[in-house]
């Protein structure tokens, strides 16, 4: 039994290594009929269909060492989600693309993002200046795509939803289950700040 539950770990462990999401994806153009769907999605966000005032968040602040992803308005907290990491998410603030690391700092969202891969994200503004500059005294890139999104199709139920936010797994992203997700696509619109703390 012991080797079982070894393989279907490393199973899972491989498959969430291969939905990572500092990379742009690519659309096939083929609609799947699922939640994943690029064509429903982009026709949400031509329209605005997607946004609901009802449910609107007006400032994300993200705790790492918690892992847990705050939404607020007015100064209220009204979404609360635990969260993944990078893989190295625990080792301190992004620091070159490919270290897999979540950054820290003061960003805001810039792009609702249709994903065949992730369920649906929200691009933040990394790298800044600041990450720019510190990059820059390395001679290294800083990297960029880092988004808050959904979990891989192989979870578009949530049924693995335990063993994802168990673990860090994206290449710096921060992974909320589908269910939270729906609600930040739902209630943030592109220039809501957003701060990651450590």
């Amino acid at each position: 039994m012991k080797w079982y539950l070894s393989l279907l770990t490393m199973v899972i462990g491989f498959l969430l290594m291969m939905t990572g999401c500092e990379k742009e994806p690519t659309y096939t153009g083929k609609a799947d009929h699922t939640p994943y769907d690029i064509k429903q999605c982009l026709r949400e966000l031509s329209t605005g269909a997607e946004f609901r005032e009802d449910q609107r968040i007006d400032r994300l602040v993200a705790y790492k060492s918690r892992r847990i992803l705050e939404g607020y308005r007015d100064g209220k907290k009204v979404f609360e989600s635990r969260m993944s990491l990078g893989k190295n998410g625990d080792k301190g603030n992004k620091i070159q693309a490919g270290d897999y690391r979540t950054p820290e700092g003061s960003y805001t969202i810039v792009r609702k993002k249709c994903d065949p891969r992730l369920y649906r994200s929200l691009m933040i503004s990394y790298p800044n200046k600041e990450d720019i500059a510190r990059a820059k005294a390395r001679g290294v890139k800083p990297g960029g795509y880092i988004t808050i999104h959904g979990q891989p199709k192989w979870n578009a139920d949530g049924r693995g939803d335990a063993y994802t936010l168990a673990h860090d797994w994206t290449e710096g992203c921060m992974a909320v289950p589908n269910k939270k997700m729906a609600l930040l696509w739902a209630g943030v619109k592109n220039g809501v700040p957003i701060t990651i703390h450590p």
